[in-house]
């Protein structure tokens, strides 16, 4: 086979493997091909969609898995073909989805110990939309179900890692009890005005 020949069944492979997306092994797999190979053809793949004047969709990597997606910039035109009714996660959603991104496997016990709140809820909230789902069991008593992210959180964040999420800042432990009560929570007194 000739490297046409290559470029042409990936593409196609990507295009039939839909929103699931296919990853660089189950390419090599299919067409015999190590894997270093696969992401050369892959590359120029992508690089050949990039170089396109005329182009509606490009070939992007999420969460290891290689997809065709629409372009960004006509979102708004697909949008009105569609009336498509965006759901958008309130406060509380995207803090439980951060917390589960970051620190997964998670337990909902240590979720709630983290936001400090109940969030049974919306822990059945986020598995329903398939943005968090089960990835296993603690050996804690009682055996409590761990939570991880899934692909469609991947694909709605277009993240190929999660090593691309932003870094957490530390927070810093200069608590002054000293000067809260001596300064910043100081009573007026009312004839200073």
């Amino acid at each position: 086979m000739n490297k046409n020949e290559y470029l042409s069944i990936i593409e196609g492979m990507i295009f039939l493997s839909g929103d699931e997306g296919i990853s660089v092994k189950q390419i090599g797999e299919a067409l015999e091909l190590s894997l270093q190979e696969v992401m050369m053809y892959v590359d120029e793949l992508i690089h050949m969609y990039q170089e396109k004047e005329v182009k509606g969709f490009e070939i992007v990597n999420y969460g290891g898995y290689f997809k065709m997606v629409t372009l960004l910039k006509h979102k708004q035109y697909y949008q009105s073909l569609f009336k498509e009714n965006v759901a958008k996660l309130s406060k509380s959603a995207l803090e439980t989805l951060a917390i589960v991104a970051y620190y997964q496997p998670i337990t909902r016990v240590q979720i709630e110990e983290i936001r400090g709140v109940g969030c049974e809820a919306m822990v059945r909230k986020l598995c329903a939309k398939a943005l968090i789902k089960e990835v296993g069991r603690s050996d804690a008593p009682g055996r409590p179900i761990l939570y991880g992210v899934t692909d469609v959180f991947m694909d709605a964040f277009q993240l190929t890692s999660l090593d691309e999420l932003p870094k957490l800042k530390e927070i810093s432990d200069d608590f002054d009890e000293e000067d809260i009560f001596n300064t910043k929570y100081k009573e007026k007194n009312p004839n200073e005005d």
